[in-house]
């Protein structure tokens, strides 16, 4: 499992991998937050759970990103660890949570994920996934 960010024309890269679809996704969700937050020291303030309508795995890595960064906008929260389940009827993702007061800045802000360059793929028993970040 792991993930890596980089630089792209006025947004960010993630990539992330893991031995399954959940756990890439989760993956991913590290990423967006590294990409912007050092979470170190930060303490847990409480968690939060969201429910992923079904669609194409893509579809999903974007919902579930696209809920980091309304709770980052809205609630003022980030997630320190993510969880992710599937369901018949989609997926139960679950964070903890932490205030945003507690982390230091380290990169633009995430404003929304693009669909361009979108990817989650399984390959050789492993899962990988691409998403492009507007900052």
């Amino acid at each position: 499992m792991g993930y890596r960010t980089s630089p792209h024309t006025a947004d960010i890269q993630l990539e992330a991998w893991a031995p399954t679809r959940e756990e890439c996704i989760a993956e991913a969700v590290t990423a967006l937050v590294a990409s912007f937050a050092d979470l170190t020291g930060s303490e847990p303030t409480g968690t939060a759970e969201a429910l992923i309508d079904p669609g194409t795995d893509e579809d999903m890595l974007v919902e579930v990103l696209d809920e980091v960064i309304f709770r980052m906008e809205t609630a003022g929260q980030l997630p320190l660890s993510t969880d992710v389940e599937s369901l018949t009827s989609g997926l139960q993702v679950r964070f903890r949570m932490t205030d945003i007061s507690q982390v230091e800045p380290v990169g633009a802000t995430p404003k929304a994920v693009s669909l361009h360059d979108l990817r989650m793929t399984a390959e050789g028993g492993q899962w990988s996934c691409q998403a492009t970040v507007d900052v």
